[in-house]
């Protein structure tokens, strides 16, 4: 689609020129993301998910999935796929969402916040990633008459401060009587599991992108580094692993897409919707453990040093694992959903699909 390609290159473009790996490396700062931020702002990219009817860019959920996927090609560093994680939650309930950094919660599939009747958010949210850094909060929480989306002032909040495998902001959040900017009831048969699939959803994109670079700087660097007077590519061993590692992107890569067509189908919250996010978190999730090993045995020691910029893409690939339910939680999940439907119902739900 013409669109996704203009959204696709619009992205590709401000990653490459102010949040490219080697420079951001080089900086030694944190200098580089208000300019970044501001950049992917400015082009409409945190609210891609949002409809223009409530000031977003009113694209399609497919543009989204694909700017997702091309943050992690970058290992993008940024709150920019937590504050369009947001910014559609709110929108499914017509909030307008605010400018500037926002992230979602609950983010724990066994966290949960309560909204009481006289409209105070109550409970505790674990890991909810860039929670510190957002100025806002879009929270799904559960009333007495049902699910309740409402938008949080970040500063209302008590945040204990906690990291991820790559250094970033994965903090605990406190809601102890807050009083939300906005709330409203949330859609029909929408819940705390609909930001939960959504939230793998985004993560699978973000680690079969991190799997796509991982495996073009090991191809390449395969064919520059010279051992025994020739490119360790030539050595059996390791094009072995380099086709392990491809078939382990290419896993990932199709997973991920089948999910994000799931989503962009309407199914997020039926059972196909379960079946095929469920798997693609699965899937991703097991490729980033095979892939960043595999990719770091090409390397050798070298892409372990903070001035290669291998270990961004291995270290967050590997805590984006963890988000909106690892996969073992994730394996349950399924095998339960299977269960519950009978032997005979097994193979007609695998081929189908």
């Amino acid at each position: 689609m013409e669109s996704e390609n203009i959204v696709i290159e619009t992205a590709e473009r401000i990653f490459a020129d102010l949040a490219d790996s080697q420079t951001i490396i080089n900086a030694k700062n944190d200098d580089w993301k208000v300019p970044a931020w501001q950049a992917v702002e400015g082009a409409g990219l945190t609210l891609t998910w949002v409809p223009e009817a409530q000031g977003g860019a009113g694209a399609g959920v497919d543009d989204g999935f694909s700017v997702l996927r091309a943050a992690g090609r970058a290992a993008l560093s940024v709150p920019l796929a937590e504050t369009m994680l947001a910014g559609w939650l709110l929108a499914r309930s017509g909030i307008s969402s605010p400018s500037g950094t926002m992230s979602v919660a609950p983010a724990h599939p066994h966290d949960r916040i309560t909204i009481d009747k006289s409209g105070l958010l109550n409970g505790v949210a674990r890991k909810v990633p860039f929670a510190r850094d957002g100025a806002h909060l879009a929270v799904i929480a559960e009333g007495s008459d049902g699910a309740k989306i409402a938008l949080v002032d970040t500063k209302s909040c008590q945040i204990l401060h906690g990291e991820n495998l790559a250094g970033e902001a994965t903090d605990t959040v406190k809601f102890a009587g807050v009083k939300p900017l906005s709330v409203k009831n949330a859609p029909a048969g929408f819940a705390a599991n609909s930001l939960l699939l959504m939230g793998a959803a985004v993560r699978a994109q973000q680690i079969a992108g991190a799997l796509e670079t991982m495996l073009a700087i090991s191809v390449r660097y395969s064919t520059e580094r010279i051992a025994f007077e020739k490119q360790i590519s030539k050595f059996q061993a390791v094009q072995h692993n380099l086709a392990r590692l491809g078939g382990e992107t290419a896993a990932a890569v199709a997973a991920a897409c089948s999910a994000a067509d799931t989503v962009a189908a309407g199914s997020l919250s039926d059972d196909v919707g379960m079946l095929e996010i469920a798997a693609a978190k699965i899937r991703c999730s097991e490729a980033a453990e095979s892939g960043a090993g595999i990719a770091h045995q090409v390397h050798g020691a070298i892409g372990f040093t903070d001035e290669h910029i291998l270990h961004r893409l291995t270290l967050r690939a590997l805590a984006w694992r963890d988000d909106f339910g690892n996969e073992s939680y994730w394996s349950v999940k399924l095998g339960e959903f299977v269960a519950s439907r009978g032997a005979d119902e097994l193979w007609p739900l695998v081929a189908s699909r």
